[in-house]
């Protein structure tokens, strides 16, 4: 019995680990709580931040290149101008995030939520949108995925 409660606490213990590493690029953050974190500016290229809550956290000009941010929660956060370029964020959730000038360059953003999200001048050239939620999101000045589209002002849930 006490090998059976070591295997099933061993994934447990490894992610409460890695919650405590420092911001890198690389870093593995799965299912971690950084709920609030000031991240402002930081290199994140490539991390893993599966299932992690970055619920009102402020990643403004943060490198989020490439990173693994499936089930992600980034409720209420600031990522101003953050560069999310290739990221896998399929079944993210930006409720209420402030996404200014923040770039989704052929991002998989399949199922992800975007609920009252501000995209204001955000790009999108190249990412997937399927079966995302963009329920009363502004889109104004944003560029559309096909690269050319830009969003007119007042576009909201949509690209108009």
């Amino acid at each position: 019995m006490v090998g059976v409660f070591w295997a099933a606490s061993e994934p447990v213990g490894a992610a409460v680990m890695g919650c405590t590493d420092v911001a890198r690029p690389g870093v593995e953050w799965i299912r971690c709580f950084m709920n609030e974190r000031t991240l402002v500016g930081a290199d994140l290229e490539g991390a893993t931040l599966q299932g992690t809550s970055l619920t009102r956290a402020d990643l403004s000009g943060a490198n989020l290149r490439d990173v693994d941010g499936r089930r992600t929660k980034f409720v209420s956060s600031t990522l101003i101008g953050t560069d999310l370029s290739g990221a896998n964020l399929r079944d993210a959730d930006f409720t209420s995030a402030d996404l200014t000038n923040a770039s989704f360059q052929d991002a998989d953003l399949r199922e992800a939520r975007f609920f009252r999200a501000n995209l204001t001048g955000a790009n999108f050239t190249g990412a997937n949108l399927d079966g995302a939620d963009l329920w009363d999101a502004n889109f104004s000045g944003a560029t559309w995925t096909d690269g050319v589209t830009i969003c007119a002002e007042g576009s909201i849930g949509q690209c108009k």
